[in-house]
């Protein structure tokens, strides 16, 4: 996969060159590429934002400047992303979708965002996905692009060195938050490993850990819970639920 991210800032994007990703851009599997937004510039300031047409607080980036840039960088069947605070919430299931495609492109805003232009030009060839990361606001988009890089970079085969990591962790397909886990020493500041998890029995292991799964997201994430298939959920399940439901005072999915 080839990953191109745009920004005014791209010592920011810098953290990329650590850890699974980082392993990944030198092993080969991911060929990831960070440019300069102001290599796009005409001017001897490197401009890349002007006044808001109507007024207003703040500059928002020029489409001209972005569109230079962009023309170089995205190649055909790219698949352009635009992190902003408006954009559709970013989940694990754009992260599995976008880890099938080829090349992705970022394009960091900053100040009030980029001019709208941008993403209806591009949308209007080939495909633009405009993303949040939450329900607040940050200072520009590189924060939000680390974000939606490592949890698509992760999902790339041979990145994570056991796959079967990926099967039991939060918003994964059972579409559960994970159970809590445990390592050495069993007693620690007098708080106990929980005995089922030293018995070596597998089946009840992986009995409590679907209780705890269910239990957790309930307590955090009731709507996780409502949006699960019931025939996915076994007596046990419902049972676990149900005792959550008397303790929480909200209604499972019947």
């Amino acid at each position: 996969m080839r990953i191109d991210v745009v920004s005014i800032f791209p010592d920011y994007l810098s953290p990329l060159e650590l850890s699974l990703v980082g392993k990944a851009r030198q092993s080969g599997l991911l060929d990831l590429r960070v440019h300069d937004l102001r290599d796009w510039t005409t001017d001897r300031h490197r401009t890349v934002d002007d006044t808001p047409f109507g007024g207003g607080a703040g500059m928002v980036m020029r489409p001209d400047v972005w569109g230079r840039a962009l023309d170089d960088v995205l190649e055909e069947g790219a698949h352009l992303i635009v992190p902003t605070p408006s954009g559709e919430p970013f989940t694990q299931r754009h992260a599995e979708r976008l880890a099938d495609e080829k090349h992705l492109v970022v394009a960091c805003g900053r100040y009030e965002g980029i001019d709208a232009r941008v993403a209806e030009h591009y949308r209007a060839r080939g495909r633009v996905s405009e993303l949040s990361i939450g329900d607040y606001v940050l200072n520009g988009g590189e924060v939000a692009a680390l974000v939606v890089v490592e949890a698509v970079a992760r999902l790339l085969p041979g990145v994570i060195g056991n796959p079967d990591s990926l099967v039991e962790e939060s918003h994964g397909a059972a579409g559960l938050l994970e159970y809590p886990v445990y390592t050495k020493p069993p007693v620690w500041r007098e708080l106990e490993v929980p005995q089922v998890l030293l018995s070596g029995h597998h089946g009840n292991i992986a009995r409590w850990r679907r209780d705890q799964a269910l239990a957790r997201t309930a307590e955090r994430r009731p709507d996780l819970v409502e949006a699960l298939d019931p025939e996915t959920l076994d007596t046990h399940d419902r049972a676990v639920l149900d005792g959550c439901e008397e303790r929480r005072g909200w209604q499972t999915t019947p």
